[in-house]
């Protein structure tokens, strides 16, 4: 049956602020990875199940990602880079973010990629670039050794042109559900040849390799949890053949900055996006559904499942 049509009865709400709540609190500036590889049927991106006791999304399938720390954005990273400071901001199409952030924006891309899923985007700091380090190099990675002071200790450098700059979320002040308020960077890179992502189990508990198309249609049945950035990510994922194709389309594009607006219609509230009658930009800015209403904590299309591919 159509995925449109054939879903179980949706849970029973839950609370969430009303879209007149507004916070004051600024977006905690974080970094994101959309992580693709290749599978039998065409492109896969890597979602982590965060641990159910996590205070902030608890349970949900996220991609790879978390908070900016202040350690990213010291200079010492500088003798391990393997681009100029002065390309990071260019890469994310922010010109007046200062360079020492948008770099540590990078890092902490890396970082988190490698702390909760196990996949290392590093590369010798001598010798061709299409060489990656050992397989077992995580393993040989001394357990709460900082990952600047094991890379030098390796030889290595971060390989942040391993990862191009897909979009930039920021959300409301008077966000639709929950209350914490992030300026979201989301990477695209490609799985590493050799290596397998594997959760930490103390943020992720579980990896999942899926189409996108597959992940939203799970997401239909309520059989997986995921909120409004990663769901229109996935819509846009969904519509690429190949991992290749979608890395080929992140060298050409500028990320967008996508700055989503609460909208209340009658009984209908949600999220609207750039072009949408609703949202202060005219301009679109991605394809798939302008608009997500919300139920309890659920996002979806206001027209239904094929919503997502309109």
């Amino acid at each position: 049956m159509s995925p449109s049509t054939d879903r179980p009865p949706a849970p029973a709400p839950t609370h969430s602020p009303a879209p007149s709540e507004v916070s004051d609190r600024p977006p905690r500036a974080s970094a994101s990875v959309l992580l693709l590889r290749e599978g039998c049927d065409g492109l896969q991106v890597l979602l982590l199940r965060r641990h159910p006791g996590t205070e902030v999304l608890g349970g949900y399938y996220v991609f790879p990602g978390g908070k900016l720390d202040a350690a990213d954005c010291t200079p010492d990273w500088l003798p391990v880079l393997d681009q100029p400071e002065a390309d990071f901001a260019h890469q994310l199409n922010e010109p007046h973010t200062p360079s020492a952030q948008a770099r540590g924006l990078h890092l902490a891309a890396l970082r988190e990629l490698h702390e909760e899923a196990g996949v290392l985007l590093a590369a010798p700091a001598e010798g061709p670039r299409g060489r990656w380090p050992p397989l077992d190099l995580q393993k040989r990675l001394q357990p709460g050794q900082p990952w600047l002071e094991a890379l030098r200790a390796h030889g290595l450098q971060a390989h942040t042109a391993a990862l191009r700059p897909w979009s930039r979320w920021i959300t409301p002040r008077s966000p639709v559900v929950g209350t914490a308020r992030f300026d979201t960077r989301f990477f695209l890179a490609l799985l590493p040849p050799g290596q397998q992502a594997q959760p930490d189990q103390r943020e992720a508990v579980e990896a999942l390799w899926l189409a996108p198309r597959e992940a939203l249609q799970r997401h239909w049945a309520h059989e997986l949890e995921l909120i409004a950035p990663q769901l229109m990510a996935l819509a846009e994922l969904a519509r690429f053949d190949s991992a290749a194709a979608a890395w080929q389309q992140a060298l050409a594009r500028r990320a967008p900055c996508i700055e989503p607006a609460p909208f209340a219609e009658g009984a209908l509230r949600g999220l609207c996006y750039p072009g949408d009658p609703c949202h202060p930009q005219p301009e679109r800015l991605l394809p798939g559904p302008t608009r997500l209403r919300v139920l309890g904590r659920r996002f979806e299309p206001v027209d239904g499942f094929e919503g997502w591919f309109a």
